[in-house]
């Protein structure tokens, strides 16, 4: 299919020149950019007229954990940090079937999409009996959506039995890990050109997954050429766990496992010295920050300056829908900005530099190099932000500033993957939403067992 994005207002291209086009059109043809030029002389099945667009890249979130859409906003959990959070919430998801998993995960790829979102990672990490099932039902979600999912195969061993802090019943042994690991791999990942499927591994964490299971992980993950991905330096309690354990500060301990390098991308990395940034950087390890969940949580406040002023690779993500309570990329653009502002002042990154976080930064860090800007050659991801808003009177002066200063209070109004609308003025285009509202409502409450 063609299309043609015809005298788009404004383009912010996020590409290696932070190219900003004025009045330009947008030509692509089977999922890519043919071309970007005045006046182009081309034909499309579908053509838009963009004379009072904004255009970005597709956002990139870098970790997520989808299945936390039906355990969102519960009562009990509103004061709790990680630890004690984890501690309830685990009561509930041992009992998320494939159901939950399915619906949740189109609630959370449909408000992703609504926000600018066209690739996305998940960390699913809750493994019952029915394990193989649950990715199953993901990548089925994502292709009726018809978005791009980097799902990680999470993985649990360390129990409380063990010393960890997970129920019993929702780990695994090393063995099941691996070979359902390698399944996935096998039947869904794809490192071609404008892949919609990828897979990562990804163990939970320190305190729910032991040292041979990173250790295998790490050596799996590489034979098979994915990538790897963890929680790590989250709270203070984790580093009072391996500090107590292993006799090692967080980081450390992952680079005793070989869980480092250009192919590892870490979630939160809040609590590092000077000295372990630095490691990250010779290292090139990427980071997805998360500032909602990390203010929810009471976490801490990752060192997202120094990080940047090192050269290491920032993405962004919005965490788990019950950590943040939404799944919305702009508002973590702006979240983070805002965040670093008051820590950093002036030495912030500027606002610019987060939405790159979302874009080229999260490209980068799941090791992808077709999306991530508006480039020629590049797969055809963006999203569209008519500027006649009442919300945006006087805020479309900076548009490469606007997201991260200003936010978005609505829907963007289109939202296009390789080529496809898959948000059309504001809605999906491809689900109902009014049923997909009705059913995972009713989802929800069987879940909780809620009347």
């Amino acid at each position: 299919m063609a299309l043609l994005l015809r005298n788009v207002r404004c383009v912010v291209s996020c590409d290696e020149n932070d190219t900003l086009y004025e009045r330009v059109d947008i030509f692509c043809e089977d999922g890519v950019i043919k071309e970007i030029g005045k006046d182009l002389d081309v034909a499309a099945e579908k053509v838009i007229n963009c004379s009072n667009m904004l255009c970005y890249p597709g956002l990139i979130n870098t970790h997520h954990h989808m299945y936390q859409f039906f355990s969102r906003n519960l009562p009990k959990t509103q004061n709790m940090e990680l630890f004690d959070w984890l501690t309830y919430l685990y009561d509930i998801w041992k009992n998320m079937d494939r159901e939950v998993v399915s619906f949740s995960t189109k609630c959370a790829l449909a408000e992703l999409a609504k926000s600018g979102c066209t690739t996305s990672v998940d960390h699913h990490y809750v493994f019952l009996d029915s394990s193989s099932e649950f990715l199953d039902a993901q990548f089925e979600a994502a292709d009726l959506l018809k978005m791009r999912l980097y799902a990680t195969r999470g993985s649990m061993n360390l129990s409380r039995k063990d010393g960890g802090l997970p129920l019993d019943s929702v780990v695994q042994t090393t063995d099941e890990i691996l070979r359902d690991s390698m399944n996935a791999i096998e039947k869904y990942n794809d490192n071609s050109f404008g892949s919609m499927r990828n897979i990562a591994l990804a163990p939970c964490s320190p305190f729910s997954a032991d040292a041979d299971l990173y250790r295998q992980t790490a050596y799996l993950a590489r034979e098979a050429g994915v990538r790897l991905h963890t929680h790590l330096c989250e709270t203070k309690d984790e580093e009072h766990f391996t500090k107590t354990a292993f006799n090692m500060r967080p980081l450390e301990y992952m680079q005793s496992l070989d869980f480092i390098g250009e192919d590892v991308w870490y979630a939160h990395a809040i609590h590092l010295n000077d000295e372990e940034l630095d490691l990250l950087k010779s290292t090139n390890t990427s980071v997805s920050h998360c500032p909602t969940s990390n203010m929810k949580l009471a976490s801490g406040v990752a060192r997202i300056s120094d990080m940047v002023k090192r050269g290491i690779n920032v993405s962004l993500g919005v965490d788990g829908s019950a950590s943040n309570d939404g799944s919305n990329m702009i508002c973590e653009i702006r979240n983070g900005y805002l965040l670093s502002r008051v820590i950093n002042g002036k030495s912030s990154p500027d606002a610019y530099e987060f939405l790159k976080m979302a874009t080229c930064g999260g490209a980068k860090a799941i090791g992808r190099d077709d999306i991530g800007s508006i480039a020629v050659g590049k797969c055809a991801d963006m999203f569209l932000i008519d500027k006649r808003k009442i919300e945006l009177v006087g805020a479309t002066y900076s548009p490469k500033s606007m997201l991260a200063s200003v936010g978005l209070n609505s829907s963007v109004d289109y939202t296009i993957v390789n080529g496809e609308i898959i948000v059309e003025e504001g809605h999906l285009k491809n689900i109902d939403e009014e049923e997909l509202f009705y059913q995972s409502h009713k989802k929800t409450k069987e879940y909780l067992n809620f009347n």
